[in-house]
């Protein structure tokens, strides 16, 4: 028995040992386990990212070594690599797109020609929205030069959108990471397909000429009218008719007007399902989420729906950590607080599992295990700050 104490057995290993002939290898706890192959390396980085570290190893070091294996498979097969991210992206099963982007900007800086065109071509399916394609510009910028082929690709991404949705986005969306859109279209030298784009493109890198109180003729640029004649509005039932008529996204409405609850219930109705959930709690402390108002019934309506979840790509894990966040009545950040409403709490649980029925099954067996070490009692989760 005294020689068995000092053998390793296939029976009963401790996880501080490798189990004989399992081919495992050494963690970052300390403990041994069975590696993964690079390409599921990659799936995990995807989905998980590897934003705040973990317990056992830091933030800097798992980033390092999550875009060492995304390297090695790009290497490998960089078109594969590209089709990988494409399908994760699109399909909404990270609770964050960035891993995503910063992937792309990887495989666009490859040094095989046919993994950067795979990539600038994935452009626009990655990098759906302009905060997208500031995180991919900033990415890229650090990796490579501005060449004509990445110039054309960003280009494209601009010229390829219908001029009413490119006015959406460059007045939702107008500079995040030290980018704008005036950067990008300088830096691409985008010639405009029509005179839509042309106005368009002019406004954002020359600004608007002159707004006068006749609405603008062209509907494609009248959204981009509201946005210059909201900048002098002063009165909050001015200012909800203009969100109303001309359907003006939050990021258009003057910072002091922001603390008004009938400007954002004029928000609220056509308020895109994400940015509803993100600005709950403002909604709720500037009273207009109160128990039994018409907003609460609004809002529980929309988040209970599975839907316009899977449509606005929503993740579950999303929806657990507004869940957890709102019903504390406070954040990580900041020192706003709120009194949580019971049917917006009740509607957030409710959507998060409303949400599963998103998720494709993958038919296989799953064994859930609970963690219930010390490591497990600190912090909170990365997608809530």
């Amino acid at each position: 028995m005294t020689y068995l104490n000092h053998v390793v057995s296939k029976k009963q290993t401790s996880q501080s040992q490798p189990i004989h002939g399992a081919n495992q290898i050494l963690n970052n706890a300390g403990g041994y386990v069975w590696a993964v192959d690079d390409w599921t390396r990659l799936d995990r980085f995807l989905i998980l990212g590897s934003e705040g570290g973990c317990y056992y190893v830091s933030e800097q070091k798992l980033s390092r070594e999550n875009a060492e294996a995304v390297l090695r498979c790009i290497t490998a097969d960089g078109e594969r690599a590209v089709a990988r991210i494409v399908a994760i992206s699109e399909a909404g099963r990270a609770p964050k797109n960035d891993p995503a982007i910063f992937a792309l900007a990887l495989c666009a800086s490859a040094e095989s020609s046919a993994t950067r065109s795979a990539a600038l071509a994935a452009l626009p399916k990655v990098c759906r929205i302009g905060t997208h394609l500031f995180h991919f510009a900033e990415y890229v910028d650090g990796m490579r030069g501005w060449g004509r082929s990445l110039r054309s690709a960003v280009a494209s991404w601009y010229n390829a959108a219908p001029a009413g949705r490119l006015a959406y986005q460059a007045v939702k969306y107008q500079a995040r990471d030290g980018w704008s859109h005036r950067d990008l279209l300088r830096l691409a030298h985008a010639v405009p397909p029509d005179d839509d784009h042309k106005a368009i493109y002019y406004w954002i890198t020359q600004g608007w000429p002159g707004v006068g109180e006749q609405v603008h003729p062209n509907e494609a640029l009248r959204l981009i009218w509201a946005f210059e004649r909201a900048k002098t509005v002063a009165c909050e039932r001015e200012m909800a008719r203009i969100i109303r008529e001309y359907r003006l996204p939050r990021e258009a409405v003057p910072t002091e007007l922001l603390t008004s609850a009938p400007v954002w219930e004029a928000l609220l109705e056509e308020m895109p399902m994400t940015a509803m959930i993100r600005n709950l709690a403002t909604m709720t402390r500037v009273g207009l989420v109160a128990n039994g108002s018409d907003a609460a019934r609004m809002i529980a309506q929309r988040v209970m729906d599975g839907d316009a979840l899977r449509k606005a790509r929503v993740h579950p894990i999303a929806l657990l950590s507004a869940l957890k966040v709102y019903a504390r009545g406070y954040g990580e950040r900041g020192t706003n607080v709120w009194k949580p409403v019971t049917e917006i709490v009740d509607a957030l649980d409710a959507g998060f599992y409303a949400s599963f029925g998103n998720v494709q099954s993958t038919d296989k067996r799953w064994m859930l295990a609970l963690d219930v070490s010390g490591s497990m009692t600190w912090g909170t989760s990365w997608t809530a700050r």
